[in-house]
């Protein structure tokens, strides 16, 4: 088995020709020998939704996939949770709403048994859409799009903290969400902003490594050398200012330093005219 990652995935990855992104999922989580669990929590069809993805990775060939149904907080709170996880190779965290997914899962036994494994290096997560928005520290809940940068535009709540340096946001382009991704790493300089399109994986290696899988883009947003901030006000509408901002747009191959911040040499020197 390859070392344990974690994959964020921008959502509306394909489902149905390559499968390239599910696929890199299951390979990365043992492919004939992966034992999976998804966790369809942020969906409002859970039944419906973890269906869905146990029959996709059962048809690639899985040891075994089970669909961990946490629908109440207090099922997260069950005592059984560490010998359950212990046996799985790989956890998929579908999407729908991340508050709904961060208030069943936050502060839980379920979590805890989970950060457990991932410290490890035994467990490889990945989490689409809302699943993907909720790895880190600080999470985008919602907000809006097509406007200038401003406090306003962004609600800002608690993620699940499997990536406390990152702020993520999907559906990125496709969705128009550059705007709101600029303005929560304003308000949270310290963190890294990763835009991750659909049909697009941000892979986050045990090394400190990020390489993009899909056919999308990344974009990374590094305020870590920005030489000023205006004050941004909670709930304000008034636009930020900020100085010096690096941005990266990344695609498929390309790869990113996490740790120092800094673009590596593609995987592939491939460009399409």
């Amino acid at each position: 088995m390859e070392q344990a990652s974690i994959l964020v995935i921008g959502g509306a990855e394909d489902k149905v020709n390559q499968l390239e992104i599910l696929h890199t999922f299951w390979k990365r989580a043992g492919g004939a020998d992966a034992r999976l669990g998804i966790i369809p929590s942020a969906s409002g069809e859970p039944g419906l939704i973890g269906g869905l993805y146990q029959r996709l990775f059962e048809n690639m060939g899985c040891k075994s996939v089970q669909v961990l149904d946490v629908r109440e907080r207090e099922q997260s709170e069950a005592a059984d949770w560490l010998p359950r996880l212990r046996e799985m190779t790989g956890i998929f965290l579908t999407g729908g709403d991340q508050l709904r997914l961060v208030t069943l899962l936050a502060d839980s036994v379920l979590l805890s048994a989970l950060q457990c494994y991932r410290e490890q290096g035994t467990l490889t997560l990945a989490g689409t859409s809302a699943g993907a928005a909720a790895m880190g520290y600080h999470m985008i809940a919602g907000g809006g799009s097509g406007e200038s940068p401003h406090p306003a535009l962004v609600n800002m709540a608690g993620g699940l903290g499997f990536l406390p340096e990152v702020i993520v946001d999907q559906h990125f382009h496709n969705r128009n969400r550059v705007a709101r991704l600029l303005s929560a790493v304003v308000m949270h300089p310290e963190c890294l902003g990763v835009g991750v399109d659909e049909d697009t994986c941000a892979v986050f290696e045990p090394s400190g490594q990020l390489q993009v899988v899909g056919r999308g883009t990344v974009m990374i947003v590094d305020a870590g050398e920005a030489s000023y901030f205006c004050e941004p006000q909670p709930y304000s509408t008034m636009p930020i200012s900020a100085h010096n901002l690096r941005v990266h747009l990344l695609r498929r191959g390309d790869r990113f330093d996490v740790q120092r911040r800094r673009v590596l040499p593609p995987l592939t020197s491939y460009c399409p005219v």
